[in-house]
């Protein structure tokens, strides 16, 4: 493989996956060089004994279980042996199953429900450039039941008004938006989503877009990233990263008294369960937020509706 290659190679890893990788890497090597174990290839005693001083050090299981598929992954880069990881897994299950019955249970940032972005939406000042975009965050975010990362990439071109045509009064239907890449979505075929029009015009993605985007134009700005950044002048910058769309939800969370730290991935796990209760299909919260169809965190989010729904006392009486 030539080293133009190559690059192009280690470039198609998507950024946040190749920071998960060298920050993992990194943590593994130094471990190794200071406990002296061989770092690639390592061996599977290595790798037991990596996953017990993680333990050791309180990580969540589910992070260990990363930490193990990136050295994996890094010895099949490297065309090296693949260490055996039996024992390395054993002192997970066993490390879980102590956490269980220590009532331990992994923290998830809470699902921000349609009545928590109501809540959120109502600190968003109308009158400032900062509360117009963090309304058209909340919504789309909602709305697209978006990862961060699909929110942070959304350009302005991205964004389509789609009208209802029948009878004399035409009338917006909602939003077509398009997602040019995602988790699930590697290679980066694209797929559009829509968000129907709200009820009420505070509520409503198709207002709140346009009223940002017509802010927008007034400051010349009619392409590009539609997220951006404000600074505390109201002077609107670039795009806004991952990262600062987790600190503006926690911020709105914060602001509307919620008592709970809110991040972007609450705006997801929110809206699959809004619609659960709702009454979707899993199918369609499937569709609308871009999952795989067999994955078991969208499980997570919609067996809490299915528990109630097909209970089976539900309909028995005593």
């Amino acid at each position: 493989m030539s080293d133009e290659t190559r690059a192009e190679v280690i470039a198609s890893v998507p950024e946040n996956t190749a920071r998960s990788y060298r920050t993992q890497s990194a943590n593994f090597r130094a471990w190794c060089e200071r406990e002296g174990w061989p770092f690639l290839p390592t061996t599977g005693d290595a790798l037991a004994e990596y996953a017990r001083h993680l333990i050791k050090e309180g990580k969540a299981p589910g992070s260990i279980d990363v930490a193990l598929s990136v050295i994996r992954t890094m010895h099949r880069e490297d065309d090296a042996e693949l260490p055996d990881t039996r024992y390395a897994r054993r002192l997970i299950r066993a490390y879980r199953r102590d956490r269980v019955d220590a009532g331990v249970r992994d923290r998830q940032a809470p699902a921000a429900i349609a009545r928590t972005i109501r809540a959120m939406i109502d600190t968003c000042d109308p009158d400032t450039p900062q509360g117009l975009r963090d309304r058209v965050l909340l919504l789309l975010g909602f709305g697209l039941m978006a990862r961060r990362s699909e929110l942070s990439r959304l350009d302005i071109s991205d964004i389509t008004v789609a009208s209802d045509d029948k009878g004399p009064a035409s009338k917006d239907r909602g939003l077509v938006v398009r997602i040019g890449r995602s988790k699930t979505d590697q290679a980066a075929a694209g797929r559009e989503t829509v968000i129907p029009a709200g009820r009420t015009d505070d509520g409503c993605p198709v207002v709140a877009v346009r009223t940002w985007l017509a802010h927008l134009a007034e400051q010349g700005i009619t392409d590009g990233p539609l997220l951006r950044q404000i600074d505390r002048h109201g002077k609107v910058g670039g795009r806004l990263g991952g990262q600062s769309i987790d600190r503006i939800v926690k911020r709105l969370g914060d602001a509307a008294g919620l008592g709970e730290t809110l991040s972007a991935h609450s705006l997801r796990s929110g809206a699959a369960t809004s619609a659960a209760d709702a009454g979707a299909t899993r199918a369609a919260i499937a569709e609308q937020g871009r999952w795989n169809p067999t994955s078991n965190a969208l499980d997570r989010y919609t067996r809490q509706t299915d528990l109630w729904k097909n209970n089976a006392l539900k309909n028995v009486a005593i």
